[in-house]
């Protein structure tokens, strides 16, 4: 495919760079400022007309992080992380948009991104040794060199409910939210959904709405954020340990510097014991202390019933009505095995005039008519339905983009089966093309600021190393792919994720296999794996010179 004049009919010749990264958000924005480090000519191709990745898209209301904003941010350079001012604990939606176009301008990056270019498909040319990227607008670039920092979370998930065409009022998912916002007052709105968006939305919906009316599958295990503004002297306090919090959040499991780890047995604990540190962990509000509290809650049903005991207590604590607060306490899987979210008055929401739960995990939701959802043969009237129904996650994205490698294999075909890598960064078969935060990668059990910067420095350390030494190519070998999916099939096994249908295993999405996608065996222990494949020579990697 080549590109072609406006009005003139001619083709133009593709634009030769070094590499093309597809997507402008934490993984884009870094790779671009890494590569243009080693000397490369890269470009970003950025579907959405702004940067920002997850936060340019995710505009629903009451959208914030999950990890707290100092450990949630760059720690590559350190004029930048003194002279950013966080303003709350965990930072919404607007503020982390500022903080990621202030380094898309402090770092001069915005000449060498393009917006408003999706890209459609990206090709291996086995004889040029270089791939062909084209967007939607039928741009094309050619370059030795491809990454795709598409994000984890950014392919939004509709469901296969009946009816959406014939619903008569206005619809909305959490992913694809309206640029100006949503009016809800006097609206009676629907909620389909209470993963991590419909968790934070829902409160925020219910105070517009004159009836809100929550669809609940599968309850949410919450924890309380405790969200608040940052004190002045808190903030220079943290800023004056960053060296400290950052080599901890490096080599932790998780990648966080305040979520405690513990390496003892819960079992070694008394029951007093283990009731002051999970409360303690509950006052505190964070998201994975209660799974790392001890460390055997992710391997130990026993202690892991202990932790799910307690939160169900709290939200029996919160909700006022003891049906309303059964039906919101998570059944049937791990605590931690589907990814907590954080609760900002999320369960005291119940306890509103005009807020009520449906329960639809043994009566499923038939479909939307045309005034409302129905469940069960009644109609439950609704002005507005907003979806908040999640991705097609670590996957989806790249499966939106035809991505061929040698032979013109696709992407989608080899991952058919469930996503193949080696350590998350490449698949056979697909050379000098890169993942950020791939599938078989810590990813979505890590702060994923931490882990992006890991891979990103990764890969540019790698092509480095490959041009210095006039390398070419750069492939992963189906031998240590399939030994590295091996390990991380054994890794989870050994945990209790799998007795969950969570989107970790891609369980929300009608006929994707179920296979247990992030590595769940600690951002420390894949940083040194990592170290050690890049220390001998790139192990596991064929390196092709020119």
């Amino acid at each position: 495919m080549s590109s072609t004049l406006a009005g003139s009919g001619e083709a133009t010749a593709p634009a030769q760079v070094d590499a093309v990264i597809v997507g402008a958000g934490f993984s884009g924005l870094y790779m671009l400022h890494k590569l243009r480090e080693t000397g490369l000519n890269a470009v970003v191709l950025e579907a959405g007309d702004g940067v920002g990745g997850t936060w340019y898209w995710n505009r629903y209301p009451g959208a914030r992080v999950d990890v707290e904003g100092f450990d949630y941010s760059y720690s590559f350079s350190e004029d930048l992380q003194q002279e950013w001012e966080w303003t709350e604990r965990y930072p919404a939606r607007p503020e982390l948009l500022r903080y990621l176009n202030h380094v898309a301008d402090r770092f001069g990056l915005r000449p060498d991104i393009r917006l408003n270019a999706r890209v459609a498909s990206a090709h291996y040319d086995e004889a040029a040794m270089s791939w062909t990227v084209c967007t939607e607008r039928d741009e094309e670039y050619r370059a030795t060199w491809c990454v795709m920092a598409t994000g984890c979370l950014s392919s939004s998930q509709l469901p296969a409910i009946d009816g959406i065409d014939s619903f008569a009022g206005d619809w909305f998912h959490t992913a694809r939210w309206p640029v100006g916002g949503v009016d809800f007052t006097g609206k009676r709105v629907a909620v389909i959904g209470t993963g991590s968006s419909g968790i934070q939305s829902i409160p925020i919906i219910a105070e517009q709405a004159a009836r809100l009316t929550v669809f609940q599958r599968t309850a949410a295990f919450a924890i309380p954020a405790r969200n608040r503004d940052l004190e002045p002297g808190e903030v220079k306090e943290i800023k004056a340990r960053y060296p400290e919090l950052r080599d901890r959040a490096r080599h932790g499991f998780v990648g966080m510097s305040r979520v405690p780890e513990g390496s003892t047995s819960a079992l070694e604990a008394t029951a007093d014991e283990r009731q002051e540190v999970f409360a303690e962990i509950w006052a505190a509000g964070t998201l994975s202390g209660l799974t790392t509290s001890y460390r055997d809650v992710m391997t130990d049903r026993t202690v892991n019933d202990q932790v799910a005991d307690f939160v169900r207590g709290k939200i029996r604590e919160i909700v006022d009505d003891p049906a309303t607060a059964e039906r919101l306490c998570p059944r049937g899987y791990p605590f931690g095995a589907k990814r907590p979210c954080l609760d900002t008055g999320y369960y005291a929401t119940y306890n509103r005039d005009n807020v009520r739960l449906v329960d639809v995990s043994e009566n499923p939701i038939e479909r939307l008519s045309e005034r409302g959802v129905v469940v069960g043969g009644t109609e439950h009237g609704a002005d507005v339905i907003v979806f908040a129904t999640g991705f097609d996650a670590m996957t989806g994205s790249l499966a939106s983009i035809d991505i061929r490698g040698r032979s013109g294999r696709t992407l989608r075909g080899k991952w058919s089966a469930g996503p193949v890598t080696y350590l998350g960064l490449q698949s056979a078969g697909f050379p000098n093309l890169f993942l950020v935060a791939g599938p078989g990668s810590p990813s979505v059990l890590t702060n994923m600021v931490m882990s992006i910067e890991q891979h990103v420095e990764w890969i540019a350390e790698c092509i480095g190393y490959a041009r210095e030494r006039g390398v070419v190519a750069v492939e992963a070998t189906e031998r240590a792919e399939q030994d590295w999916v091996r390990h991380v099939n054994e890794v989870s096994e050994a945990l209790l994720y799998s007795e969950a249908n969570s989107w970790y295993l891609g369980a929300n999405v009608s006929g994707k296999p179920r296979v247990f996608m992030p590595y769940a065996g600690g951002l420390g222990t894949y940083r040194e794996r990592c170290d050690v494949v890049a220390a001998a020579g790139y192990e596991g990697f064929v390196l092709t010179a020119g």
